[in-house]
């Protein structure tokens, strides 16, 4: 039988940290005829996607040299397997869905484990899903393992069953685990897969994983994962540091096999010649023109930036980002006419017109923000703001009374009388706007006085709905957001306020990715952007209620 033997390639990329080299307990020793027994059965199983489907299945050389060689060849005293848990840090890209699919099917069909039962693993099913469907399409394209050709094997919806012929008992089967599967006390674990560890808010997959193996002869669990928001309580970073501290000896756990590809620190993350750090499949299974094209893409913008350093430089972010740079933020201030000169969209011109609102309620003594944004049909967005604060924002000594008093010489920031804001005042103008201005629709913040002034707009004929200050929210609006800012459509009039709130904008980031403005973060007033991001949410979603709740 030939093995699936990166032999075209002799060198291969070491990873930046692991934990193959720390001592080995006394009596162990390394077994090349159960390498060979793990390569013999990666041999059976094809790809089954892109242009390489339908070949056998290629080991790389990094995969074969940093994982498959020590996690499958390393013995103890009494003939089982050394390493008991696998943690693999890795760039996107490099096949780990693959090898983590061939793990699992070695473990199913191949371990000799009597009865045993293992699980892919992931914060939610569709996740968990990946890798059992990518080893559930190998087995259907298998010669030797699909159901006509192997009588002894079964491919359920959600389950794949073997019955060995040597192994009396239940058979061995292979599920999927998540989040949100019902009951899940009282597993008998025998092998594990828990796919992107960073994704998991809690540990509660990886410790009941670790659990249920407590009575197997030789369990086997396994993370794969890219790096993501930096937590210091999540379990990837705890597995991360954990790997490094016995890489360095400063920790002892023979069972503990951790592999990281990352960058050096230093690095810098758009440089080409630094990927193949993070990226030992980089030419192979990763076409240096892909990371090329998004790598360029990330230049222009900080959420893209931080994404594509998570993603394919395997780089841990923090979830603090500063979002807007002042510089690309002038540059969208004005429209161009045919020979390329600025001109200011007036707002007499803008009469008529169909637009979108978001409306960003202070607290009683602090600045409320009122945008509108004017789509056309070549993707460019006008926009019109209006700022209110009350008249004791504006008192010596109070946080911002200096520049308040300046926007309001320049007509930018209207006062309402008295210590609070006027609501009736700021309802009053939008109504106004709404006669003037075809407004479709309006999204105000469901804070403060949200619920209640967008009960009276809606008695006022408009339509409105309240949203949420969450990622599940911002996160497509602030995508839009950015979009149109990079492609310089987004035309603010050069608004001193709105861009003193653009300065100020931090953004907080979950691990999917998802960006949400932190007003408590932020080093000043930031409620201009985040009613201007209400108002691109319409223009995100189109005019769908949810996750926003339609003011009845």
């Amino acid at each position: 039988m030939t093995q699936p033997r990166p032999s075209s390639r002799k060198r291969w990329q070491r990873p930046a940290v692991t934990t193959v080299n720390a001592p080995k307990p006394k009596g162990s020793w390394f077994s090349e005829p159960a390498v060979k027994k793990a390569m013999d059965f990666f041999a059976l199983l094809p790809f089954v996607d892109g242009e390489k489907a339908g070949r056998p299945l290629e080991i790389l050389p990094w995969q074969y040299q940093e994982v498959i060689r020590p996690l499958f060849g390393w013995m103890r005293k009494d003939g089982t397997r050394l390493y008991r848990e696998l943690y693999l840090r890795v760039a996107r890209k490099n096949s780990k869905s693959t090898l983590c699919a061939a793990i699992a099917g070695y473990l199913t069909f191949a371990d000799d484990e009597p009865g045993a039962r293992v699980y892919a693993a992931a914060v939610d099913r569709e996740q968990a899903g990946e890798v059992f469907q990518t080893f559930s399409d190998m087995v259907k394209a298998s010669p030797q393992l699909n159901p006509e050709a192997n009588k002894r094997v079964r491919l359920l919806r959600r389950e794949v069953e073997y019955q060995p012929q040597r192994i009396p008992g239940a058979p061995a089967r292979f599920h999927i685990l998540s989040g949100d599967t019902g009951n899940k006390d009282g597993l008998n674990i025998s092998g594990g897969i828990i796919d992107e560890l960073h994704a998991h808010p809690t540990d509660e997959i990886y410790r009941l994983l670790n659990q249920g193996t407590a009575s197997r002869r030789q369990p086997l669990i396994v993370s794969i994962t890219t790096a993501g928001v930096w937590a210091p309580d999540s379990v990837c970073v705890e597995r991360d540091e954990y790997t490094r501290r016995i890489a360095k000896g400063i920790l002892k756990d023979p069972a503990f096999l951790g592999v990281i590809y990352e960058l050096d620190e230093g690095d810098d993350w758009a440089e080409e010649k630094n990927w193949i750090k993070a990226n030992p499949g980089l030419g192979v299974t990763l076409p240096k023109d892909f990371l090329r094209r998004e790598r360029d893409k990330a230049k222009a913008s900080v959420s893209a930036q931080n994404a594509f350093r998570m993603k394919h430089t395997n780089e841990w972010m923090q979830q603090n980002l500063r979002w807007i740079e002042l510089g690309l933020w002038d540059e969208n201030a004005y429209r161009t006419n045919e020979d390329g000169e600025p001109y200011i969209t007036l707002e007499s011109e803008l009469e008529g017109r169909d637009c979108y609102g978001g409306l960003d309620i202070g607290s009683v003594s602090d600045l409320t923000a009122w945008a509108m944004v004017f789509p056309d049909s070549d993707g460019h967005v006008d926009v019109l703001m209006r700022f209110f604060a009350p008249e004791g924002a504006l008192e010596e000594g109070k946080q911002n009374a200096v520049i308040y008093r300046e926007w309001q010489a320049s007509g930018v920031l209207q006062i309402t009388r008295g210590n609070s804001t006027d609501y009736a005042y700021v309802r009053e103008q939008i109504v106004r706007d709404a006669q003037r201005f075809n407004l479709l629709g309006l999204n105000i913040d469901s804070l403060f006085q949200g619920a209640q002034l967008g009960a009276e707009l809606v008695d006022e004929g408009l339509n409105v709905a309240t949203m949420r200050q969450g990622f599940l929210s911002y996160g497509l609006p602030m995508k839009e957001f950015e979009r149109r800012l990079n492609d310089r459509h987004i035309h603010h009039q050069a608004n001193p306020a709105l861009r003193f709130c653009a300065d100020n904008v931090v953004v907080v980031q979950d691990a999917a990715g998802l960006l949400k403005p932190a007003k408590d973060k932020s080093r000043n007033k930031i409620d201009g952007i985040s009613a201007l991001v209400m108002a691109f949410d319409w223009l995100a979603r189109g005019e769908e209620a949810d996750p926003r709740v339609l003011v009845i």
